[in-house]
């Protein structure tokens, strides 16, 4: 493997940060206290403890907050039979999924440690590429987070992009965490991380992407019957890149147990690069939508997804 992708170089963008005032400094580093407090309280508790503790937590006090109303409405755009009280119930489950992954992350390497908790359901879908690399996709469902140590297990080691936090102290906590996962880099979105990414696929690495997020740079998508934004990087590169294109979801079975399928998403490669990327980011999002129906609760639905 080329020594400029290897797993210490590059980690983390080194994108220089506009410098802090002095507030915001005294913010950012309260906050990072806090969450160094509660990441020590849950891993002091057994896995499945913190696990449950956090989603309890988050099932109480999420639907207080504004994002509570705002997921309503976008579950209930997305299934309009839905009732009201439907509709409750299915985001009140999802709060605590998210309750129990805001745990899960900082006790990431407990979940690593038990390879019980992680059972990939097909993983001959990853054999063709290994030796080869791929783009994986997956999506905000289950516990993402738990895709990476199972495709590296699996002889598929993979690079992995990430949004940066507002919060210097808090992203470098919670990248320690992560990282170990990550065995060709974790890098945060910039204008660099297109030539990396490549320089990964080329070097017969894989790259993973979450990518059932809104990017107004991106294309327009059909998703549950409505107009969505949606990222075309993934199709963009295993296009360009002549690389495969794998789907994996990551559904929460009981506890702090996963289940991984993964699904082969076809690649259009037409003379319209343009077209073959909306094309591709569609057949994307028709899988995700598939798995989200199974289970709606596991999916993030307060995310600003449509346009």
């Amino acid at each position: 493997m080329d020594s400029s992708i290897s797993p210490k170089a590059n980690m983390k963008s080194k994108k220089k940060r506009r410098p802090l005032s002095r507030q915001q400094k005294l913010k950012f580093r309260a906050e990072w206290l806090a969450l160094k407090f509660f990441g020590g309280i849950l891993g002091s508790m057994p896995l499945d403890w913190a696990s449950a503790f956090m989603g309890n937590t988050w099932r109480v006090i999420a639907p207080m907050t504004h994002r509570h109303a705002r997921a309503k409405a976008h579950i209930m755009a997305a299934y309009p039979e839905m009732t009201h009280n439907e509709a409750d119930k299915i985001i009140r489950d999802m709060w605590e999924n998210l309750g129990r992954v805001a745990a899960e992350t900082v006790l990431l390497s407990k979940i690593n440690k038990d390879p019980s908790r992680v059972i990939c359901v097909n993983p001959e879908v990853l054999e063709e590429s290994i030796g080869e690399g791929a783009v994986i996709v997956t999506m905000h469902y289950g516990n993402w987070e738990v895709i990476a140590s199972q495709a590296d297990d699996c002889g598929m080691p993979v690079a992995g992009i990430y949004q940066r936090l507002k919060n210097p102290y808090s992203e470098d906590y919670l990248l320690r965490q992560r990282e170990s996962l990550y065995k060709l880099g974790l890098y945060s979105k910039s204008h660099s991380t297109g030539s990396k990414l490549v320089s990964i696929l080329r070097n017969k690495g894989s790259v993973a992407f979450v990518a059932d997020v809104r990017d107004y740079r991106g294309v327009r998508v059909d998703f549950f019957n409505q107009t969505a934004a949606a990222t075309h990087i993934p199709a963009a590169l295993a296009r360009s890149m002549n690389k495969r294109l794998i789907a994996i979801r990551s559904r929460r079975t009981s506890g702090s147990r996963f289940e991984l399928v993964g699904k082969e998403i076809p690649v259009a490669r037409t003379g319209d690069r343009e077209q073959d990327a909306i094309t591709t980011t569609q057949a994307i999002h028709d899988q995700f939508e598939e798995w989200i129906r199974e289970e709606p609760s596991q999916w993030m639905w307060f995310m600003k997804k449509w346009v």
